[in-house]
């Protein structure tokens, strides 16, 4: 990864915000479609290491989450978190921009500009 990462789902429109705060900064990013390229238990354990919000947040709480019968008790701990975005990508939330050895969940997407910058 690049200094400047951003987790992207092309079909979301905080992700495409993201995405356009980072262009009109002047950012150069990687982003990564994680749907296209998941992120594997490594990669997952080494995002959350970095995450400064809690790690359960990182898991979206959609209909496709209620589906699966999963509860906020199924993601309570990292094990929990990693496992069920192993099995689920598209449960990850996004966007994720990592910069450095810090990311964030860039929700709301007025957090993303501060992020960059700082």
């Amino acid at each position: 990864m690049s200094d400047l990462t951003v987790l992207h789902n092309p079909k979301c429109s905080t992700s495409r915000s993201a995405l356009e705060t980072l262009d009109a900064s002047g950012a150069q990013a990687e982003v990564v479609q994680y749907l296209k390229e998941p992120l594997d238990e490594a990669a997952l354990r080494e995002l959350i290491g970095k995450l400064e919000d809690e790690p359960s947040d990182l898991v979206r709480r959609d209909s496709f989450f209620k589906d699966q019968g999963l509860t906020d008790a199924d993601v309570a701990t990292v094990d929990q978190v990693v496992a069920v975005l192993v099995e689920h990508p598209r449960l990850m939330q996004r966007p994720v921009i990592v910069k450095d050895d810090r990311a964030i969940i860039g929700r709301p997407k007025e957090r993303v500009a501060p992020f960059v910058q700082g």
